[in-house]
């Protein structure tokens, strides 16, 4: 998740400079077989300490596993378009890019995938560039990247030719966009959460009658959000496929913020009839994920295993989509709730140290001890 703003601040200028002079050493090394390792071992270290200073420069970047995941189960095919509407430094389109590499063993089938496959947009300058270069060193040889905001288009001239088969982003949160911006959108679905525009635009630009596909990071809020959020909720059940809803737990994003996310799948198969929910586990003895110690591929494993023969568990339940839309006596959307907690989850788990735990029993006995006092005192003043 990636919050909408565009200041310079002094962090983001330091950070420039850094930018420059690793890709100095890039280009400096870039022209031998030699350089290569050192040009992947560079761009890496760049990366990092861009995300690094996401905090100050107000970037939240996707952790590779969960895009990994997105793009494994999504499963772009070559000779499908992949579109990032927001792709920051371009970490969907390169792990799409390597998974339709493998499918490329003709002189075609690689024409097809350095010319037709892969389009983005970022309007950050920084990212911007870093998107470029990443593709490129992953071997991409024209990165088909748009400089501008993705959402200075009127949606309802978005027209077939501008829909795409696949979307995979992590779209920008929180922030405003100018009045310009919202005028492009119905005058009932201006918001000024800007993952609710770009979810809209989302919807508008896959390709209909069952040949396009998204996944999506969205923050929690959108899930319960109510008033416009809710309506446009309601568009995604009624005119999309929403079939699967995974929760991530606190700390994926960590060290950016804490906030849950979630990743939401749909199609344009039709509209929802069910839509199955995956709850992430945290490791074993694990509070939350954090900066050292993040989440790792190999936890998606059930996940993979239950994607492709889906049953109830301890983990992954389904509900009716037309249970979740409310409507008052006029037909107008009152709520669209997509927060379904785990049925199966019981009682809330407890993530606090056995000893902690100790504690706060004896406190509270000791609470209920002393109130217990107070009560055989006023009876004993009433004998």
């Amino acid at each position: 998740m990636k919050p909408s703003k565009n200041a310079h601040s002094s962090s983001d200028i330091r950070l420039r400079a850094k930018v420059t002079s690793h890709v100095e050493m890039i280009l400096n090394h870039s022209q031998t077989r030699r350089g290569i390792l050192f040009v992947n071992t560079t761009y890496e270290t760049l990366l990092r300490e861009m995300r690094d200073a996401a905090g100050d420069s107000g970037e939240f970047y996707t952790p590779r596993p969960v895009v990994r995941f997105m793009v494994e189960v999504t499963d772009p095919k070559l000779g499908e378009t992949i579109l990032d509407p927001a792709c920051g430094t371009g970490g969907f389109l390169t792990e799409a890019f390597q998974h339709l590499e493998r499918q490329a063993d003709t002189v075609e089938k690689r024409r097809v995938l350095q010319e037709d496959s892969f389009f983005g947009g970022e309007a950050k300058s920084l990212p911007f560039l870093l998107s470029q270069l990443n593709l490129l060193l992953h071997g991409l040889h024209a990165p088909r990247i748009d400089p501008g905001n993705a959402l200075r288009f009127r949606l309802a001239e978005i027209g077939e030719d501008q829909r795409v088969n696949v979307i995979l982003t992590n779209p920008p949160f929180g922030g405003e966009e100018e009045a310009g911006i919202l005028n492009n959108f119905p005058e009932d679905r201006r918001t000024a959460e800007t993952a609710l525009l770009f979810l809209q635009l989302i919807m508008r630009r896959l390709k209909r009658a069952g040949r396009g596909r998204a996944a999506v990071v969205v923050p929690h809020g959108t899930l319960f959000g109510d008033g416009i959020s809710a309506r446009i909720k309601v568009d995604l059940l009624e005119k999309f496929n929403l079939h699967t809803v995974v929760r991530l737990r606190e700390g994926v994003f960590a060290p950016y913020t804490d906030i849950p996310a979630n990743l939401i799948f749909f199609d344009t198969t039709g509209p929802t009839k069910d839509i199955w929910y995956y709850e992430m586990p945290l490791p074993e003895g694990r509070k939350k994920y954090s900066k050292t110690a993040p989440m790792a591929y190999e936890e998606f494993a059930d996940c993979l295993a239950w994607w492709k023969k889906r049953e109830p568990n301890e983990r992954a339940w389904k509900v009716s989509a037309g249970d979740l839309i409310q409507r008052d006596d006029q037909d107008r959307v009152v709520a669209c709730n997509l927060d379904i907690k785990n049925p199966h989850s019981g009682e809330v788990v407890d993530h606090r140290a056995p000893a902690e735990i100790v504690d706060a029993i004896i406190a509270q006995e000791q609470r209920i001890i002393g109130i217990m006092d107070e009560i055989k005192a006023v009876l004993a003043e009433r004998v």
